[in-house]
Protein backbone atom coordinates (compact mmCIF):
# COMPACT_ATOMS: atom_id res chain seq x y z
CA UNK A 1 0.00 0.00 0.00
CA UNK A 2 1.71 3.42 -0.91
CA UNK A 3 0.34 5.09 1.91
CA UNK A 4 2.20 2.90 4.33
CA UNK A 5 5.64 2.87 2.15
CA UNK A 6 5.47 6.64 2.68
CA UNK A 7 4.91 6.44 6.47
CA UNK A 8 7.79 4.08 6.71
CA UNK A 9 9.91 6.99 4.72
CA UNK A 10 8.93 9.72 6.92
CA UNK A 11 11.54 11.01 9.85
CA UNK A 12 10.51 10.56 13.15
CA UNK A 13 9.63 14.19 13.59
CA UNK A 14 7.10 14.02 10.93
CA UNK A 15 5.51 10.87 11.92
CA UNK A 16 1.96 11.45 13.60
CA UNK A 17 1.62 8.01 14.59
CA UNK A 18 4.64 9.11 17.13
CA UNK A 19 4.05 10.39 20.66
CA UNK A 20 6.76 12.28 20.42
CA UNK A 21 7.14 13.48 17.05
CA UNK A 22 6.90 17.47 16.14
CA UNK A 23 4.35 16.43 13.96
CA UNK A 24 1.86 15.11 16.45
CA UNK A 25 2.33 18.04 18.24
CA UNK A 26 1.76 20.72 15.47
CA UNK A 27 -1.24 18.75 14.86
CA UNK A 28 -2.54 18.56 17.93
CA UNK A 29 -2.15 22.33 18.43
CA UNK A 30 -3.57 23.08 15.18
CA UNK A 31 -6.59 20.72 15.04
CA UNK A 32 -8.64 22.58 18.11
CA UNK A 33 -12.06 24.13 17.26
CA UNK A 34 -10.85 27.86 18.22
CA UNK A 35 -7.87 27.22 16.18
CA UNK A 36 -9.74 26.18 13.10
CA UNK A 37 -12.36 29.15 13.67
CA UNK A 38 -10.00 32.10 14.11
CA UNK A 39 -8.25 30.27 10.81
CA UNK A 40 -11.28 30.32 8.82
CA UNK A 41 -12.38 34.03 10.42
CA UNK A 42 -9.20 35.73 9.58
CA UNK A 43 -9.15 34.25 5.72
CA UNK A 44 -8.16 36.49 3.65
CA UNK A 45 -8.60 39.96 6.50
CA UNK A 46 -6.84 41.26 8.83
CA UNK A 47 -8.64 41.70 11.84
CA UNK A 48 -8.37 43.41 15.57
CA UNK A 49 -8.58 41.18 19.21
CA UNK A 50 -11.89 42.44 18.95
CA UNK A 51 -12.91 41.99 15.77
CA UNK A 52 -11.88 38.31 15.72
CA UNK A 53 -13.48 37.73 19.15
CA UNK A 54 -16.74 39.04 17.19
CA UNK A 55 -16.12 36.65 14.18
CA UNK A 56 -15.67 33.78 16.88
CA UNK A 57 -18.93 33.67 18.84
CA UNK A 58 -18.47 32.12 22.07
CA UNK A 59 -14.60 32.46 22.25
CA UNK A 60 -13.47 34.07 25.95
CA UNK A 61 -10.67 36.84 25.77
CA UNK A 62 -7.65 33.54 27.17
CA UNK A 63 -9.01 31.19 24.79
CA UNK A 64 -8.48 33.62 22.30
CA UNK A 65 -5.60 34.70 23.24
CA UNK A 66 -3.99 31.42 24.18
CA UNK A 67 -4.61 30.04 20.41
CA UNK A 68 -3.61 33.63 18.34
CA UNK A 69 -0.32 33.01 20.63
CA UNK A 70 0.23 29.19 19.85
CA UNK A 71 -0.68 30.42 15.76
CA UNK A 72 1.59 32.93 16.23
CA UNK A 73 4.47 30.78 17.58
CA UNK A 74 3.71 27.60 14.70
CA UNK A 75 3.92 30.58 11.81
CA UNK A 76 0.55 30.49 11.22
CA UNK A 77 -0.23 34.25 11.95
CA UNK A 78 1.45 37.40 11.89
CA UNK A 79 0.58 40.13 14.93
CA UNK A 80 1.81 43.39 14.15
CA UNK A 81 1.49 45.91 17.17
CA UNK A 82 0.84 49.53 15.91
CA UNK A 83 2.74 52.39 18.45
CA UNK A 84 -0.71 53.68 19.46
CA UNK A 85 -1.98 54.93 22.85
CA UNK A 86 -4.07 52.33 23.39
CA UNK A 87 -2.32 49.72 21.22
CA UNK A 88 -3.52 48.53 18.32
CA UNK A 89 -2.92 44.66 16.98
CA UNK A 90 -3.85 43.31 14.21
CA UNK A 91 -3.55 39.46 12.81
CA UNK A 92 -3.17 38.33 9.69
CA UNK A 93 -2.71 34.86 8.28
CA UNK A 94 0.79 34.27 6.73
CA UNK A 95 1.47 31.92 3.83
CA UNK A 96 1.17 28.69 5.53
CA UNK A 97 -1.43 29.65 7.44
CA UNK A 98 -3.68 30.63 4.37
CA UNK A 99 -2.71 27.39 2.93
CA UNK A 100 -4.09 25.80 6.06
CA UNK A 101 -7.16 27.42 5.74
CA UNK A 102 -7.76 25.75 2.23
CA UNK A 103 -7.96 22.52 4.36
CA UNK A 104 -10.17 24.09 6.74
CA UNK A 105 -12.27 25.24 4.24
CA UNK A 106 -12.92 21.57 2.66
CA UNK A 107 -13.10 20.77 6.60
CA UNK A 108 -16.45 23.23 6.88
CA UNK A 109 -17.47 21.92 3.14
CA UNK A 110 -17.77 18.62 4.44
CA UNK A 111 -19.44 19.74 7.48
CA UNK A 112 -21.99 21.42 5.42
CA UNK A 113 -22.45 18.62 3.35
CA UNK A 114 -22.97 15.94 5.51
CA UNK A 115 -24.77 18.23 8.22
CA UNK A 116 -28.37 16.40 7.69
CA UNK A 117 -26.81 12.90 7.45
CA UNK A 118 -25.36 13.77 11.07
CA UNK A 119 -27.99 14.99 12.58
CA UNK A 120 -30.27 12.44 11.35
CA UNK A 121 -27.86 9.84 12.91
CA UNK A 122 -27.22 11.72 16.34
CA UNK A 123 -31.17 11.67 16.56
CA UNK A 124 -31.37 7.41 15.57
CA UNK A 125 -27.82 6.55 18.59
CA UNK A 126 -30.27 8.95 20.99
CA UNK A 127 -33.34 7.60 21.19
Amino acid sequence: MVTQHLLKDLPENADLRRADSLAREIFSDVANKWALLIIEALGERTLRFSELRNEVEGISHKMLTQNLRMLERNGLVDRTVYPTVPPRVEYTLTEPGRALRAAVDVICGWTHQHLGHIEQARERFDV
